[in-house]
């Protein structure tokens, strides 16, 4: 059974009793960053944000992001294909793959993709990722890096019931604005985040939207106006946009 960070919050990592357990969050560095072709390759067991700190400092970023991610390795999120609250935008781990090394049960090491975007023949690559490392152990993994965005800002809006928030979601997505990010919260979990974050959010609400935006200043106010415009007829409620970073991190902080 591989096993990584081994969070588990999935069950992913768990053997059986009779298991050999070959655990691979020692191999932790950034082999290449290749910024012209916009592809890093690392070592499966670098966690999901180390990934990011790596080239962030050159303007980009690696884009699926689990809650899990300061402790979660690129291993398990090949394993499971995970995704996170940026995946509606840049998609979840098997949209950010080029390519793997991989140990399969007989010792041969295969290396399946690589830098280009799609490969010939069958999309084994597609297969491998979500397998939950029943074809081999994934020891490297060629990901794609993004260039990150000047700026983004998050909105937060109220509706009277769940219903109504998903016709809104709908309602953007079909004018043709792709938000970086759209979380949903029913009233329960509204409470629930709440109680335990203290965010702010409001409880008189039946559910609740936070979406994001990001390119330019430009760019983010005529986003968020729009979407103020298209959200109208739904009638939403205790809608607050975020003026600076300190307030972003309030309205993402449950």
């Amino acid at each position: 059974v591989p096993r990584a960070a081994g969070t588990s919050l999935v069950g992913g990592a768990l053997p059986s009793e009779d298991a050999v357990v070959i655990a691979v969050s020692k191999m932790n560095r950034v082999l290449e960053t290749d910024y012209a072709n916009r592809v890093a390759v690392v070592e499966a067991g670098i966690t999901n944000v180390a990934v990011t700190a790596a080239v962030a400092k050159d303007g980009f970023f690696y884009a699926p992001d689990p809650s899990s991610q300061l402790a979660s390795t690129i291993a398990g999120n090949i394993a499971m294909n995970s995704g996170g609250a940026h995946c509606l935008k840049y998609g979840v781990t098997t949209n950010n793959i080029l390519g793997v090394k991989l140990v399969l049960i007989t010792g041969e090491v295969v290396e399946i993709g690589g830098k280009h975007l799609d490969s010939g023949s069958y999309d084994l690559l597609g297969l491998i990722c979500g397998s939950e490392g029943q074809f081999g152990i994934v020891t490297e993994a060629t990901v794609r890096i993004i260039k990150a965005a000047e700026g983004a800002r998050p909105m937060l809006m109220g509706f009277a019931s769940s219903e109504i928030a998903g016709q809104a979601v709908a309602a953007v997505i079909a004018a043709g604005i792709i938000p970086v990010a759209i979380e949903f919260m029913d009233k329960p979990a509204i409470q629930i985040c709440e109680d335990f974050a203290k965010a702010g959010y409001p409880r008189d609400v039946e559910a609740l939207l936070i979406i994001e935006v990001e390119g330019s200043e430009q760019e983010i106010e005529e986003s968020l106006a729009r979407i103020q415009e298209i959200t109208k007829p739904f009638e939403p409620r205790s809608v607050v946009i975020s003026a600076s970073p300190e307030q972003s991190a309030k309205i993402w902080k449950g």
